[in-house]
């Protein structure tokens, strides 16, 4: 296989049955294993790429990958506008540390405490990255250039996104598939499962509001298991977190609610990806012979986004592309397009 035999591109309606396969692999609130559930989410996706739906903020984003040798989706990877409004908050705990100390029996104590906190303007958020197992390890790190392309959309449509960026990591689940945390604290509040309070919550957080305490919980109560688990990450997600790190996210003491799943933050405009993202214009003519240089290289037209990896040189202020990428990004010449440089 070459590089120009996987292409990343918005969803299209046609891919419902290829993105419940790959729904049907992980558990992602973002990607549910519904199939009128993704049906929503593709239409409000061709919608957000379109420009239709007029508050940019409540946008989302549906990015598929392609395997041109045999017409499959591969993999796939979303941006949410924002996540967290005056309707649909966002919500998770504030992990800070609390100290005590008695005079009486001269000992103290520094203690961890979760307190649920709510934002109604909330960041935007990256998330639903799978991958087909097959196609996992591949030479060319389809997951990696899945993740990357997002980064290089924002950068293309700056203004539709927030000055923050969040993404929501996976913690270890049990072998079940519950959360540790939501068993210990969760289910104790609402009497729920994991997975029937994660499904409610996507379109009524009342009863979170409402059943679940005001005030700081200590982690001391909690199991030793579930303690563990508070903003840790599960063996899979473990790549996900260091390169979230490696680009400038971070890790500012907020986990979900849910899951105990640490959230990661970072400044939209400090993350490298996003700085290193170049708007340039393509050249009339393609690339010929071979280059060293490869790239990210994407185009945003008629309502749909087109992105793949490939070698590149920039000849008097214009990019050379080969033929097979003019073709496949359907390039003829001067169309502004987008460039990260692109490393193994």
């Amino acid at each position: 296989m070459t590089e120009f035999n996987f292409l990343i591109r918005s969803v299209r309606e046609s891919d419902l049955d290829e993105l419940e396969r790959l729904s049907s692999l992980v558990y992602f609130i973002n990607l549910p294993n519904n199939r009128d559930l993704l049906k929503e989410k593709i239409h409000k996706s061709l919608d957000s790429f379109s420009g239709t739906l007029s508050d940019k903020f409540d946008r989302e984003y549906i990015f598929v990958m392609e395997d041109l040798s045999n017409s499959r989706v591969v993999g796939t990877s979303m941006i949410i506008g924002r996540h967290g409004s005056p309707e649909s908050p966002h919500m998770y705990f504030e992990l800070k540390e609390k100290q005590k100390y008695s005079e009486t029996i001269h000992a103290g104590f520094i203690h961890k405490v979760l307190s649920l906190k709510f934002d109604s303007d909330g960041p935007t958020e990256i998330g639903g990255l799978v991958i087909d197992p097959s196609y996992r390890g591949h030479k060319l790190k389809l997951g990696k250039l899945l993740s990357f392309c997002r980064f290089s959309f924002i950068k293309m449509k700056r203004r539709w996104f927030k000055d923050r960026i969040l993404s929501e990591l996976m913690p270890p689940l049990s072998e079940s598939g519950e959360s540790l945390l939501w068993e210990a604290l969760g289910r104790r509040f609402t009497n729920l499962s994991y997975q029937d309070a994660d499904l409610l919550s996507r379109k009524n957080k009342e009863f979170i509001t409402s059943l679940f305490p005001k005030g700081d919980i200590y982690t001391v109560l909690l199991s030793g298991e579930a303690r563990d688990a508070i903003g840790k990450v599960g063996p899979d997600t473990e790549p996900v977190k260091h390169m979230l790190e490696k680009i400038g996210f971070k890790w500012r003491e907020h986990i979900d609610p849910f899951d105990g799943g640490p959230h990661y933050w970072a400044d939209t405009d400090k993350i490298t990806l996003v700085a290193q993202t170049k708007k340039l214009h393509a050249h009339k003519e393609s690339l010929k012979g071979r280059f060293s240089n490869r790239a990210l290289v994407s185009i945003f037209s008629d309502g749909e986004f087109r992105c793949l990896q490939s070698p590149f040189e920039i000849f008097r202020g214009k990019v050379l592309l080969p033929k097979t990428a003019n073709e496949l990004l359907q390039l003829s010449g001067g169309e502004e397009i987008f460039l990260l440089p692109f490393e193994d």
